[in-house]
């Protein structure tokens, strides 16, 4: 299952870099007899758009869905476990999960984020990468429905990782994690923000520059068989 790593990608904030490799990932997609037989046709729309977008159409598009509220939040925990003491605990255990598969997670993105725990499956073995991608499953179905609801082109990605890990698509079992109220103002939003654990610097990214960890990614790209076991942000 190497190539989760390519559906981490697409999960990750565009950059140029990433946008540029399209092609290369719809054909290692394509030729992985491990993806589902209609995952090109399925993922085509977003492949289409994220190739011929303009950067910052495609990034506004990203940011709207994944970073201005929690119904579609990228960090997995989020939805079980929100900001409870549970979630702490759980962050040292996936941590320790990923050391004792010998990866070191160096990236500054929390444990429960989607795309490092894609990038962690990408180096089990086919069964294991299976049954590890099946534990949150429920939380990839509410994804898929929520994203699906929006008619979003990202839905199919999540649609595609719930087949891989033999999860069925019960949109009323996944109804079972209520959404988080999203802010429907700027105002809003400021103050969710401002209950949360800082987590980023005061630094504001070049939003054309390559994100480490696509970066390193990438190199795996054009390196299938290079050192799995890193994990960059």
């Amino acid at each position: 299952m190497r190539n989760l790593h390519l559906l981490s990608l697409l999960l990750q904030y565009p950059t140029l870099e990433l946008t540029g490799a399209m092609d290369d990932l719809r054909q290692r997609l394509a030729a992985d007899p491990a993806m589902p037989a209609d995952t090109i046709q399925r993922l085509a729309p977003l492949l289409d758009r994220l190739t011929t977008q303009d950067i910052y159409a495609a990034q506004e598009t990203y940011g709207e869905l994944f970073d201005r509220g929690r119904a579609l939040s990228l960090h997995l925990f989020e939805h079980v476990h929100g900001e409870s003491r549970d979630r702490g605990q759980a962050m040292v255990d996936l941590r320790e999960r990923y050391v004792a598969a010998g990866l070191d997670p160096v990236a500054n993105e929390l444990p429960d984020y989607l795309p490092l725990f894609l990038d962690y499956c990408s180096t089990l073995p086919e069964e294991a990468a299976r049954e590890a991608l099946a534990e949150p499953g429920i939380v990839l179905v509410a994804l898929a429905a929520r994203l699906a609801d929006r008619e979003s082109d990202y839905a199919p990605v999540f649609a595609v990782l719930c087949d891989i890990a033999g999860v069925e698509m019960d949109e009323e079992a996944a109804k079972s994690l209520p959404p988080p109220e999203d802010p429907e103002t700027l105002s809003e939003l400021d103050a969710q923000w401002e209950e949360e654990e800082v987590r980023f610097t005061n630094e504001l990214p070049d939003p054309n520059a390559a994100c480490p960890q696509a970066s390193a990614m990438m190199r795996r790209i054009l390196e299938p068989e290079g050192d799995a076991a890193e994990m960059r942000n």
